[in-house]
């Protein structure tokens, strides 16, 4: 989730060819490294064989080096998750989880869904109070925020169907940055002593991994030894996701739960299985779209506005043009709102996507929507489908030289999870169940409303935003994507398909491309600053609630031209983020 605004632009650097680096020993120094040409914000990075784009330097130079090494993308990308729970960790994990989109050379394309799940013993009620009322206390900040975690299952399963390299080779590059050390970039600094005073000062084993002894959190250029999440890591790399889920470290989850109150059992944890699924799939204007299905939302209401904006002609609008801001955001309204109502874990509930994802549903939507005039959120409802039925994450995207493609989106769902680090483990645990329905109408820490699909349940996934998403041209990988965001993920990445399907624009172009945001309640059109007065005002006389907020999202993204180029760029809203390529 991008809670800040930035203040500096992250300058996105290329590997050359011939430039090395290590990725098994700590920095010597604390100031950032970088290599070959530097580029701005209007102009992507250009690789001829692998690339990797993600939100940490650190992270980035492990991933080229894993691919120069042999590796494949899938090798790549899970190097990177690991090394992202030692560099990044408001987002970066072993305790959290996330969503794998996957396209391989031969164009086979599937998702791996390594989402959280709530214990065995949660039950519908348990983020109510006395009163019957939502206790968001209990939702994020408490042991009973978190659900079972599903990344170190997830990875493992990537590596296993689709991985070239042994788990333990990947995983050696976060080990050796966890015990050797790194040097706090501008990103954790600001977070630790922002976002972490609000919940890691809380906890005595967070504290310790984070701040200076009788002290303040750790600052930027400080070094931060990471020795017991290195002995996770480690048992890992030795065991297997065994030593996750059955071994020592189970042990010390449930171990914590138990003293605190918490649910995770060891046989919540032995429980755990990443599962494999076919990908949310729709066609925009020539092209493929691919997308995560439930338990995220992403992917089906992605294609669903999509669907509906291809009812319009937006090129002939233009970016930027309050016309345009203006149907898109219409069509947002529309998809936000059945969210609120169908979607959730689909192994618990009859999510209808084919209906959501029609086209004749999504024309029927287009023509409610008038150009001159805002339809109030209060007026939209959940369609009926029965005609149609037949803030803290982080993403990261690969592509390797023979054209596998990897996009990542992770979390521990705000920044640094509940604050908790279970026992000497080092691993910080997340606070997804937040992204259950607490209680129906009542939105969760997004502004994001749910109903009965999406309420708390033993052994259930909470619904998510997380969208990594690949688009695909003449049958060939064009674009690789996704972002963090919380509710504002969706759009984030939907305006990454627009800008540069419709709008024309280059990968780097369509990054640092001003955002706007609507999810139907708040009633309220968010934008970022960029766009023109004039257009503000025009869109407030159509009857849209504009505000000017923070910026939004935080996408990394890898295009790949017809020649086999790699073009890619990391969002300049965000600091220390690095694409590179060789």
């Amino acid at each position: 989730m991008i809670k800040r605004s930035v203040a500096r632009l992250v300058a996105i650097v290329m590997l050359t060819a011939g430039g090395s680096f290590s990725v098994t020993a700590a920095p010597t120094a604390p100031a950032p490294v970088s290599y070959g040409v530097e580029k701005d914000i209007f102009h992507p990075v250009e690789a001829h064989n692998g690339m990797v784009s993600t939100v940490d330097a650190t992270a980035t130079r492990v991933g080229v080096e894993i691919l120069k090494q042999g590796g494949n993308a899938v090798d790549a990308a899970v190097a990177v998750g690991f090394a992202l729970a030692v560099t990044h960790p408001q987002a970066g994990n072993l305790g959290g989880g996330g969503f794998m989109m996957l396209r391989t050379a031969d164009g086979k394309t599937t998702a791996i869904d390594f989402r959280e799940m709530a214990p065995a013993k949660a039950t519908r009620d348990m983020f109510l109070n006395e009163k019957g009322d939502a206790d968001s206390k209990k939702s994020l900040t408490s042991h009973l925020a978190s659900g079972t975690p599903g990344t170190v299952a997830g990875f493992a399963l990537a590596i296993e169907k689709y991985g070239s390299l042994p788990l333990n080779k990947v995983i050696q590059p976060a080990i050796t940055l966890a015990r050797d050390g790194i040097w706090v970039n501008d990103a954790l600094a600001f977070d630790l002593n922002t976002y972490g005073m609000e919940n890691l000062a809380n906890h005595a084993n967070s504290k310790a991994i984070f701040w200076h002894v009788g002290g303040n959190p750790l600052q930027k250029g400080d070094k931060l030894v990471q020795e017991n999440l290195a002995h996770s890591l480690e048992m890992i790399a030795e065991q297997g996701p065994d030593a996750f889920y059955k071994g020592e470290i189970a042990t010390q989850i449930a171990d914590e739960m138990a003293k605190n109150g918490g649910l995770i059992t060891r046989e919540d944890l032995a429980a755990y299985k990443a599962v494999e699924r076919t990908p949310i799939s729709g066609t925009y204007r020539g092209y493929e779209i691919f997308s995560m299905p439930p338990p995220s939302s992403g992917g089906i209401h992605i294609v669903q506005i999509l669907n509906i904006l291809e009812n319009v002609d937006l090129a002939k609008y233009g970016f930027g043009s309050a016309d345009a801001i203006h149907t898109i955001a219409e069509a947002e309204k529309f998809a936000y709102a059945d969210r609120s109502e169908y979607l959730g874990d689909p192994d618990f509930v009859k999510v209808p996507w084919q209906a959501l994802t029609s086209k004749a549903y999504a024309k029927s939507l287009a023509q409610k929507i008038d150009l001159n005039k805002a339809l109030p959120s209060e007026t939209i409802k959940p369609g009926n489908l029965t005609p149609y039925e037949s803030n803290q994450t982080t993403h990261f995207s690969v592509v390797d030289k023979q054209g596998n493609a990897v996009a990542v989106t992770y979390t521990l769902n705000t920044n640094f999870g509940s604050g908790i680090v279970a026992g000497n483990t080092g691993i910080l645990l997340n606070n997804q169940m937040d992204d259950f329905s607490a209680k129906p109408g009542v939105p969760n820490v997004y502004g994001l409303v749910g109903g009965d699909a999406n309420a708390v349940g033993p052994n259930k996934r909470p619904l998510s935003s997380m969208s990594p998403t690949i688009v695909v041209k003449d049958g060939k990988t064009w674009l690789v994507t996704g972002s963090p965001g919380g509710s504002r993920i969706i759009t984030t990445v939907l305006q990454m398909i627009i800008n540069t399907v419709n709008f024309g624009m280059n990968v780097a172009e369509a990054t640092s491309a001003p955002r706007f945001h609507h999810q139907w309640l708040p009633d309220e059109l968010r934008v970022e600053k960029g766009f023109s007065p004039d257009t503000l005002k025009l869109l407030r006389d159509k009857g849209q609630k504009v505000e000017v907020k923070d910026v939004m999202g935080s996408t990394q993204s890898i295009m790949l031209g017809p020649d086999g180029i790699k073009y890619g760029a990391s969002d300049p809203r965000t600091v220390d983020g690095l694409t590179a390529g060789y």
